[in-house]
């Protein structure tokens, strides 16, 4: 009683820090500072026009025709069957949607629902930099040690020698992105086959983040980890329904693995989130097996064009197209020798256009002068931002 009384008042102790992550994500500042400065965000990956109409109206239909209670753990059966044949069609893979699919509130849930059925602390996950920022803390979370492997500018591929050095007998997991944040690169089927060789005779279980996996440009083609079939056996595939449909805020994604592994997954699942927005499952069950809008990859294609023939006119360094995804990498080595956190600072403050510094997406901030535009956006607000960057000069600072 007495400990009780002397302790009223007093302020609660801090709780201890579980990863390593410090203040608020990058996008979040970013995206704040865009705000403050009434500037142009391509920082955030979203997009900023309207979703197609028949899936806007077939969420209301849902949410109108009573469908706003609990949905079953895993997902829609109906939704589930309709991702099963959509990858049947796309893929011509057969998956089973009542033993592999589960449905998820968004693909960065689902990222972490995966590690947290792998990893136990202690053990070690290898990921590949620049990496999506949630990767380190969600394997820190789980008491894991986070293991980056460094991808090399301009081309940012895989130095297969250095991942296989980089596993060690604690090692458990490899966490990959292809079509990848934040370079828009993509992985042909050689990477798979060079990842499976790696981890043959290990228990090393594969995250494949495969989100932007409908946007690839210029006639090329997504390898899936589902197409390899060793490496299927051992991995979590996993993706988002907003990349796709254009409606990030639904957060809707979903993970497709074996029954073992969708069961590991599922236990933890059922005890997080539980269910999933059930009138967005409705929508999105109604809406995969009859979409006819212009596919997406070509939209992202127009747009990313759209982009780059913008840039000639500025002073930044484009040294490769992105393949895939939102993003597209820039250098400002003509402009400014400035780091390249300061110099996003310095841009949204000045010139009205925000974007995010590469270096937010290495653990040690490793600075290439780089900086990463989101081009998913209207055509008018990608002429907007460019003819504000238009003002930019060769070396003026």
């Amino acid at each position: 009683m007495l400990n009780e009384i002397d302790n009223v008042g007093k302020p609660l102790q801090e709780f201890g820090a579980k990863h390593s992550a410090t203040g608020t994500t990058i996008f979040t500042v970013m995206s704040a500072l865009a705000h403050q400065h009434n500037a142009i965000n391509l920082s955030q990956g979203f997009p900023d026009f309207h979703i197609d109409e028949q899936l806007s109206f077939l969420l209301g239909e849902a949410a109108r025709t009573g469908h706003n209670q609990y949905a079953p753990m895993a997902g829609l059966p109906s939704l589930r069957q309709a991702i099963a044949d959509n990858f049947r069609k796309r893929y011509g893979l057969g998956i089973d949607p009542d033993n592999e699919i589960t449905i998820t509130p968004g693909a960065t849930y689902a990222i972490y629902t995966a590690f947290t059925a792998v990893l136990q602390p202690g053990d070690a996950a290898i990921l590949l930099e620049p990496a999506y920022d949630s990767y380190i803390p969600n394997i820190e979370m789980n008491g894991a040690k986070a293991i980056p492997v460094a991808l090399s500018a301009p081309d940012f591929k895989v130095d297969w020698n250095k991942v296989k050095d980089a596993i060690t007998p604690k090692t458990r997991a490899i966490i990959i992105n292809t079509p990848h944040n934040p370079t828009g690169t993509i992985w042909d089927k050689s990477d798979w086959d060079s990842l499976a060789d790696i981890v043959r005779d290990t228990n090393i279980v594969i995250l494949a983040d495969e989100v932007y996996e409908q946007l690839v440009f210029d006639g090329l083609r997504h390898y899936s980890v589902l197409e390899h079939p060793e490496l299927r056996q051992r991995s979590f595939a996993l993706y988002s329904f907003g990349k796709v449909f254009n409606c990030t805020g639904w957060k809707m994604g979903y993970a497709i693995a074996p029954p073992a592994f969708t069961d590991a997954f599922r236990k933890i699942h059922q005890f997080v989130s539980f269910c999933v927005n059930t009138p967005a499952q409705f929508a999105l069950a109604s809406h995969l097996p009859t979409e006819t809008a212009t596919p997406v990859n070509m939209v992202m294609q127009q747009k990313r064009d759209h982009f780059l023939s913008l840039m000639q006119k500025t002073p930044f360094t484009i040294r490769q197209p992105a393949l895939g995804s939102y993003f597209q990498i820039a250098s400002y080595e003509r402009i400014s020798d400035m780091p390249d956190m300061e110099f996003a600072q310095w841009l949204t403050k000045e010139y009205g256009v925000a974007t995010i510094p590469v270096s937010a997406f290495y653990k040690n901030k490793k600075d290439d002068k780089l900086i990463r535009f989101c081009f998913a956006k209207k055509e008018e607000t990608l002429n907007e931002a460019l003819r504000r960057l238009e003002r930019l000069s060769a070396k003026q600072l």
